[in-house]
């Protein structure tokens, strides 16, 4: 599809597939592996770097690094450290550039996120998941509660810009179970908090465990309840929700997923990641869209990636309908909201995607709000209620043509 002439933000996602083990309610492509070479593997990443950068059409300055997984606190620093060494060679970085790394609470590897910093990485993401030993226990983690509290401590020393996951809504909880979790998570004062509930997804053991017949997470009724509880209180404690599960300081929030969100463009590389990104191809007239979409074999890729430069298994181009479905899929989890002028903008008349007479019915419902700033009377800005984000499938599947 033809799109803008705007530069929205660009952004690089780098996936590390490998883990010591695979947690039962991951689905993330992770493999647990103790035999791949990971400076092949670095080098790997680079060569697929700079065929992602060719494709597209104009070489802007990265504005995020993410360094995701699998468990990206078991590479290297030396392999990191040339990964983003080749990205500043080939893109160039923007004053204020993002570069994150997620992490998993180990007195090990709480460790080596100091010579993360040194090669780099300036925010951790940090896999802590609960403070509770029964969950952690439950979520098939590695660390316990005070070895996560000591990483914690540990990695505090060198990063300002840290965040942690904490998973809740498990079967048995408690609103005053999760009120404790809370209130210890923002006795840390740090500027960020990613906070999910448990949901059971197709291909985990979770899954197959749930198919069998135990009940491992809450019912909807009662995670609205946590849901609830967590905009109170993070909102109270200074860190409110500006996305649906993440919550952080005006100055805290994560600029790699903002720009997910805000549909900008990414490139992503390694076994299985994906990217969005506007490319100038010969056969097109004008700027193009794609989504790639790379093999998910760790092997698979790396033979591709050496043979060939990339490791592309699927290749997509969006039509303008695609591409608003995206940026309203997208947009509607952030508090703030999209613009449909915007959308318009770039992908065409609002009639061709989206649906009036249904979005006054969702705002009728409660679930979403708007923003009439034309003499029309259409729909300007949209974003979803509290109520509304509770139910945001659904609301995108009403409002889409």
């Amino acid at each position: 599809m033809p799109v803008s002439d705007t530069n929205p933000d660009l952004a690089l996602y780098i996936h590390w597939p490998f883990c010591r083990q695979k947690c039962p309610y991951c689905d993330f492509n992770s493999h647990v592996r103790t035999t791949h070479d990971s400076a092949e593997f670095g080098t790997a990443l680079c060569l697929e770097m700079s065929y992602m950068a060719k494709m597209l059409a104009d070489r802007r300055a990265l504005t995020s690094i993410f360094f995701g997984g699998g468990t990206p606190s078991l590479m290297p620093p030396a392999v990191i450290g040339k990964i983003i060494a080749h990205a500043e060679k080939i893109f160039g970085f923007a004053p204020t550039i993002e570069i994150t790394a997620e992490a998993n609470p180990t007195s090990v590897e709480a460790k080596i996120m100091t010579e993360f910093y040194h090669a780099g990485v300036n925010r951790v993401s940090m896999g802590v998941q609960s403070l509770d030993n029964d969950i952690l226990k439950f979520l098939g983690r590695e660390h316990d509660v005070a070895e996560a509290l000591s990483a914690l401590d540990t990695v505090r020393h060198s990063f300002d810009n840290l965040s942690i996951d904490l998973i809740y809504a498990t079967a048995g909880q408690t609103l005053n179970d999760w009120q404790n979790t809370l209130s210890q998570a923002l006795a840390f004062d740090l500027p960020h908090l990613s906070l999910y509930q448990l949901t059971i997804e197709p291909g985990t053991v979770f899954y197959t465990r749930q198919r069998n017949g135990e009940t491992l997470n809450l019912d909807d009724d009662h995670a609205a309840d946590l849901f609830e509880l967590t905009q109170h209180i993070t909102a109270a404690a200074g860190l409110p929700a500006y996305e649906i599960s993440n919550h952080g300081k005006p100055t805290a929030q994560c600029q790699h997923n903002m720009n997910y969100w805000r549909a900008g463009d990414w490139i992503g590389i390694g076994p299985g990641a994906h990217g969005r990104f506007t490319i100038a191809a010969d056969e097109y007239k004008n700027l193009q869209r794609v989504g790639t979409a790379t093999r998910r074999s760790p092997a698979g890729w790396l033979q591709s990636v050496q043979k060939t430069g990339h490791g592309i298994d699927n290749r997509t181009h969006d039509g303008a309908d695609a591409f608003a479905a995206e940026m309203i899929m997208m947009g509607l989890r952030l508090t703030t909201g999209v613009s449909i002028q915007q959308i318009e903008t770039i992908c065409g008349p609002r009639g061709e995607w989206l649906d009036d007479a249904a979005v006054t019915q969702a705002i009728e419902d409660g679930w979403l709000d708007r923003n009439q700033s034309n003499d029309s009377g259409m729909v300007t800005d949209l974003r979803a209620t509290d109520a509304g984000r509770l139910r945001l499938n659904h609301i995108i599947a009403m409002i889409l043509r």
